[in-house]
């Protein structure tokens, strides 16, 4: 019996096993705690592995040469690259991503991709070496407490200093990282662990923890309240985000706001969870978002949020956000219900099995006139900031240009992993997507250096599909060093850099609220072009908009990696924008309404 940390709450753990697998052909063998992990990833259906070799974790890669006919080892060429790599195979495949490090330094470069899993809810299970358990505590070489250090941004750690626990902990670790709400898991195995030899039972995967809810029981009379609310409403608004694609709830959600007739946005990993171009897809909510969906939110009269937090980058003050209304919460997480947005019927459960129930009890509707509305309001946007955007004339290349025509040559069937930045927000606001698991971004976090190890990962975890990555030239100065990765593996991934010569995020803050006081943004780049040649990537730099559509049509046909840089204008910003401290319906469309 031990003790396990979830939601706040101290639970009593108690591992329901089902009978030993068919496919366990070491069953009533002695076998090392190494051997008994990998035994566990192939029966938990892990076929990639990303990571980085060292001392404390090497017994499990002496064990992993001999398994290298089931498992996939990725080896990159930073920890971070690897966990990143793991949320992008993640996000793009639905399945868990899986990442190995050693201790020390090894274990630490993990916690930056650890606290972005966490906040994106994106299930992988982190396995570290870790000194011999007799050195614990004692200083030793690379030696770290990780579980301390990786508690408040993971699911759940645990340290195994004995073989014995390996086949349980692991089994335990996969269902949580992949359900209830996903998130990243650390487990931590000391070197001793690892070699010890131990009469193997088999690998029963875990089904059950006790007290541990992955999906909460429905209270029907709450779905009941929600479904009359949305019934007699004149102005409802849905707004939606990643929950809907974790649930595998896209067709469900779909339905719902079909039969219902109700507009619906998105949140940033939201994005890809209904098509972009379904008639009642008004577009993005917050910071950056379309014109509509913020200015509405506060004119709606019940808000119906599905599978998302109420970020303070979606609500702007929230003591001026959508005060009207009557809210509506869907979410599998009880620690998010009424956390930032004060519900008026929570809906606790898992989307897929609650979006069904509610929408049997919806009347079928249209609300032309309230569609209308935000039809009116992105004619505007489209006027003063959109055409400009996406169709100049003159002067320099815009970022909404280069997405323009990236969308006609993938006809929105590309993975779009996008690092952090103004690309970011462009990318977003214009890419097209047919379907979901289409786009991968570092959402709560903001993780510069996110874009091109999770493009990796992401075509590791869908290797039928185009994956673009779209980084600026400060994000892909923080990982550059996977370029080795692509070169070792020779995966197929397109690296589009669009280049201001800025960090442009920043540098547009600075401009509009800091008197142009442009303060250590101007950041210069190598030759990219002949990095990646170095890396044996072929590649190509443009700034001329006449050669944009042929340069894009040779990195997509390219067969391998390719690297395409475009040189964008230099001090362009994305708009429109809420600026920092005001409501979401003060968002405006210009710096002259700043």
């Amino acid at each position: 019996m031990e003790t396990l940390i979830i939601e706040e709450k101290e639970l009593d753990i108690d591992i329901s096993v089902e009978e030993a697998p068919e496919w366990d052909n070491k069953a009533g063998t002695s076998i090392s705690g190494s051997q008994a992990v990998l035994e566990a990833l192939i029966a938990e259906g892990c076929d990639t592995v990303f990571g980085y070799p060292g001392g404390a974790i090497m017994p499990i890669y002496d064990a992993l040469y001999d398994y290298h006919d089931k498992l996939k080892h990725i080896l990159v060429r930073h920890e971070q690259g690897g966990i990143h790599a793991g949320q992008g195979y993640a996000r793009s495949s639905g399945k868990v991503g899986v990442v190995f490090a050693t201790s020390g330094p090894g274990a630490t470069n993990l916690v930056t991709g650890l606290a972005d899993a966490m906040i994106d809810s994106t299930p992988l299970v982190c396995i570290t070496g870790q000194v011999f358990a007799h050195l614990l505590g004692t200083d030793a070489f690379q030696e770290v407490d990780v579980i301390n250090i990786t508690t408040p941004i993971t699911k759940w750690n645990y340290q195994v200093t004995d073989a014995n626990e390996i086949p349980n902990i692991l089994a335990k670790a996969f269902f949580l990282a992949r359900t209830g709400r996903p998130g990243p898991v650390l487990i931590d195995i000391t070197k001793n662990a690892q070699l010890q030899k131990f009469d193997y039972e088999g690998y029963t995967p875990c089904s059950h923890i006790r007290s541990y809810r992955p999906k909460p029981i429905v209270r029907k009379s709450y779905v009941e309240e929600a479904a009359k609310l949305i019934n007699e409403a004149q102005r409802p608004f849905v707004i939606f985000g990643q929950g809907v694609i974790l649930g595998e709830a896209e067709k469900e959600f779909k339905a719902f706001i079909e039969k219902g007739g109700l507009p619906a946005a998105w949140t940033l990993l939201g994005l890809s969870a209904l098509p972009t171009d379904h008639p009642q897809n008004v577009g993005m909510l917050g910071m950056h978002g379309n014109y509509g969906p913020n200015v509405l939110t506060n004119e709606c009269d019940v808000l119906i949020a599905v599978g998302m937090r109420f970020d303070d980058r979606v609500t702007g003050r929230l003591d001026k956000y959508a005060k009207q209304a009557k809210v509506i919460h869907l979410d599998i997480d009880p620690a998010e219900i009424d956390k930032n947005v004060k519900s008026t019927v929570p809906v606790w459960g898992d989307c897929k099995e609650t979006l069904p129930m509610l929408t049997q009890l919806l009347e079928k509707k249209q609300h032309t006139a309230w569609m209308n509305q935000f039809k009116e309001l992105a004619a505007k946007e489209t006027a003063v900031v959109i055409h400009k955007e996406l169709n100049p004339t003159e002067g320099e290349m815009t970022m909404g240009e280069v997405m323009k025509v990236l969308n006609e040559l993938t006809h929105g069937d590309a993975i779009i992993v996008t690092d952090v930045g103004q690309h970011q927000m462009v990318a977003s606001r214009y890419a097209k997507f047919n379907q979901s698991k289409s786009n991968i971004t570092s959402g709560g976090a903001g993780t510069m250096g996110f874009g091109l190890p999770a493009a990796i990962g992401a075509k590791f975890g869908a290797p039928e599909r185009t994956v673009v990555a779209i980084i600026g030239d400060g994000g892909i100065q923080m990982t550059i060093q996977e370029f080795g990765t692509i070169m070792q593996t020779g995966v197929d991934v397109k690296i589009l850099i669009l280049n201001n010569r800025f960090l442009g995020m920043v540098r547009q803050w600075q401009q509009l609220f800091h008197d142009k006081r442009y303060s250590f943004v101007d950041i210069q780049s190598p030759d990219y072009v002949a990095v990646a040649k170095a890396y044996r990537i072929d590649g190509s730099c443009i700034n001329d908009r006449k050669d944009l559509k042929t340069a894009l049509s040779e990195m997509l046909n390219n067969k391998g990696s390719y690297l395409l840089e475009v040189m964008v204008a230099k001090e362009d910003n994305v708009f429109p924008m809420v600026p920092q401290g005001r409501g979401v319906s003060d968002i405006v469309l210009s710096k002259e309404e700043v």
